[in-house]
């Protein structure tokens, strides 16, 4: 009675815990790492998301070389295929080297060493007594009760720890040799298989261990003791169950390892050893083509999205955005973005946030990143007069100095040379990019409704409201990413109607609605595709003119911290930004040699064998020829909305103009020449308008009509020049300083 209370009691005491079944084992396995696939399935790169552990992607008993297979049997549990989960020939061995005194080798199976990953009670801290190991030898007869052989071993290589954070066959290949399991070699094999004991284990334990293994001597075998026929076991290739029940057992083959060729191979392993445990590497078959999408998307540990990139597009932005910085040089700009987006479907097929190199900030997502836009949003303030009537691609505008009362003070816009062109007609004034015709434009259409459009155009970073940007708002003062210039931009691609960017296909296609009439649209991609428009400003064989139909705009920040060039054929939107991520500004970087040359690389390459086509011109526009009094522009083909086409431009005369003073521009600074004589250093003073009876006065100081066009003195310092009308009061006025 007593025995066999005894005996129910260490039945009791000794009883395993409960094990998954091989399905459950499997489905709970978490990998530490999330995959960004392309479009067709091909891996361009991951993130890892999970960081107690490195665990990659449940590696299946086949995809693991042979060889490994038979090493580790060799090394682990070689009498793996003849027990049912405990070895008893070891265990008897150990007990003998207990009775002699020697050193106690261990008798753990496989079976057991995967029934301790599987409840990891089993293995805690300090459990290595008789209750322990009886618990274990259970939980193992358990086990191989319900799973397969190469169940068993599959499980046991995917939840073994092998060096550090490696956990698992596949993130052992891939950090320790950046391999795949299956291209593992021999001499690979035998140092895996070294490390399992003890995975940090200093280089040269490793080694000599690895090639004990290799040739093992007479009772120095692998953890099971004994003998040189080692085996190893394959999948067999039939199927599996989820539930891991009922799968039909096989009889594995055994395989010998072939022997250690001798004292030289043994010192290969040492050098091998010390390779192996060196820095941890990449993984090395991680393309690693978009890092900075590859953070955003990749959130969960396990996931694999398929993205809208393309394999090609996305490495031609990248090579091309690489090869522009390094012509830079980090001097002149460090960072750059690329987004291509196809038009017609929305989705992103390039997403470059960084390529790296000098930066200084590389983790950083140059392509979300807010940044001002500079003369990007001139388009769309173009397309809007052009809609409502305001303007027509022939009307012209005022490109003179100008100065505007706002709440904070005079606003004075200024074009990117510091100069002024005169009278000029819209084509040109947005084909070259002028602020103050931009401004003037402004004026007409509002500063309020061009934010409202921008809102609506996908520029979320315009989170106030109009009056807060005011007349800058006309040269992109407001802050915006590469990924909502280049949506907006395809939506003048597609004929004014605007939809959600895609990055998985997953995403839904989102339903579109139109923010600009498809005449509007059609103008504006024409002004922006006609390059004689742009000589004036960008010169006749600039970056931007390809040599098939593409609308461009490029833009540059204040004090030159961003560059955009953005652009579309009838197939591709692409959009480039070089800067500095950090915000200093670039140096000697122009609006055609930082972007500009990326975006031309990538739009070359997208279209090989394929030019660009122009777009069909949409109902409700006429065709003129146009002429340009005093041959301001050359005569050309001009078009309109229908009923607003008119054959001759001119500049309104000066005697309908607000009088106003043109010369010097508010703000300026002269210096006084030392080696001149201050009396003979006067100042020209110009006026424009209908000024007679207009008078001028200089701090104060009455200098007699403004028609008079008067040379003043001026000392150092700051003056005042105003021009008052026959009634005394001021019509306008300025400050320049002289030193």
């Amino acid at each position: 009675m007593i025995t066999a209370a005894l005996l129910f009691t260490a039945h009791l005491l000794t009883a395993p815990p409960s094990l998954p079944s091989y399905a459950e084992a499997r489905a709970a396995w978490a990998p530490s790492e999330a995959w960004l696939q392309d479009r067709d399935g091909r891996l361009i790169d991951s993130e890892r998301v999970d960081f107690a552990a490195r665990r990659l992607a449940w590696v299946p008993l086949d995809d693991v070389a042979p060889v490994v297979r038979q090493t580790i049997v060799v090394a682990e549990d070689k009498r793996f295929l003849g027990h049912g989960g405990i070895d008893w020939l070891a265990l008897a061995g150990v007990a003998r080297d207990r009775l002699q005194g020697e050193r106690v080798r261990g008798a753990s199976t496989i079976s057991m060493q995967l029934a301790a990953y599987l409840a990891p009670d089993l293995a805690a801290p300090g459990a290595r007594g008789w209750r322990e190991k009886l618990r274990q030898m259970r939980a193992a007869k358990a086990l191989e009760a319900r799973w397969t052989k190469p169940q068993i071993l599959e499980a046991y290589l995917n939840l073994a720890g092998f060096r550090g954070e490696a956990q698992g066959i596949g993130a052992a290949a891939l950090t320790l040799f950046g391999k795949r399991p299956d291209a593992l070699s021999r001499q690979e094999a035998l140092l895996l298989a070294a490390l399992l004991p003890e995975p940090q284990a200093p280089a040269d334990r490793i080694a000599a261990r690895a090639c004990r293994i290799a040739s093992p001597l007479p009772g120095q075998g692998g953890a099971g003791g004994g003998s040189t026929a080692p085996s190893a076991v394959s999948s067999g290739g039939e199927p599996t169950q989820r539930d891991g029940s009922s799968v039909p057992r096989t009889e594995p083959r055994a395989v010998a390892l072939p022997s250690l060729s001798g004292r030289g191979e043994c010192a290969n392993l040492r050098s091998a050893a010390a390779t192996m445990l060196g820095p941890a590497r990449r993984l090395a078959l991680d393309p690693g083509l978009a890092p900075h999408l590859a953070r955003q998307l990749l959130t969960s540990p396990g996931l694999t999205i398929r993205s809208t990139l393309d394999r090609r597009a996305q490495t031609i932005a990248a090579r091309a955005l690489r090869r522009r910085l390094k012509g830079l040089g980090a001097a002149r700009a460090r960072d750059g973005a690329v987004i291509v987006m196809d038009n017609r479907s929305g989705e992103v097929i390039a997403y470059v946030g960084g390529v790296g190199g000098a930066s200084t900030a590389a983790q950083v997502d140059g392509a979300a990143a807010y940044r001002q836009a500079g003369s990007t949003l001139k388009p769309f303030l173009y397309a809007a007069a052009l809609e409502r009537g305001y303007l027509t691609p022939a009307s012209i505008l005022d490109d003179s100095p100008v100065q505007l009362d706002t709440a904070s003070g005079l606003y004075v816009p200024q074009n990117y040379d510091r100069g002024f062109k005169g009278p000029v007609s819209v084509r040109a004034a947005l084909a070259g990019s002028l602020n103050v015709p931009a401004v003037r434009a402004l004026l007409l259409v509002g500063v309020e409704p061009f934010r409202d459009r921008l809102w609506d155009a996908g520029y979320r970073g315009l989170v106030e409201d109009g009056q807060y940007y005011g007349f800058s708002l006309a040269l992109g003062s407001a802050e915006v990413t590469l990924l909502e210039q280049a949506n907006a931009y395809r939506m003048l691609a597609n004929g004014g109607r605007w939809s959600p960017a895609r990055l998985t296909l997953d995403d839904p296609n989102g339903e579109g609605r139109r923010l600009t009439s498809p005449q509007a649209a059609w103008l504006v991609a024409d002004i922006m595709a006609d390059p004689n428009a742009r000589v004036g400003t960008f010169g006749a064989d600039s970056a931007l003119r390809l040599p098939f139909w593409a609308a461009v705009k490029t833009g540059t920040s204040k004090a030159m911290r961003d560059n955009w060039c953005v652009g579309f054929s009838d197939r591709f939107t692409v959009a480039v930004w070089v800067g500095n991520l950090e915000g200093d500004p670039m140096r000697a970087v122009s609006g055609t040699s930082g972007a500009a040359p990326v975006w031309r690389d990538v739009m070359l390459a997208l279209h090989a064998g394929a030019p660009g086509k122009p777009p069909a011109m949409p109902r409700g526009i006429e065709a003129r020829r146009v002429t340009f009094a005093d041959a301001r522009e050359a005569p050309r083909r001009e078009f309109f909305l229908s009923g607003t086409g008119q054959a001759q431009l001119a500049a309104v005369p000066a005697t309908a103009r607000r009088p106003r003073i043109t010369h010097p521009v508010a703000g300026s600074v002269y210096a006084l020449d030392p080696d001149i004589p201050v009396d003979r250093q006067r100042l020209a003073i110009d006026v424009a308008g209908a000024v007679e009876g207009h008078v001028l006065r200089l701090d104060g100081r009455l200098l007699g009509p403004a028609d008079a066009a008067p040379l003043v003195l001026a000392s150092p310092g700051i003056h005042r020049l105003a021009l008052l009308d026959p009634g005394g009061r001021t019509v306008d006025q300025i400050r320049f300083t002289m030193r």
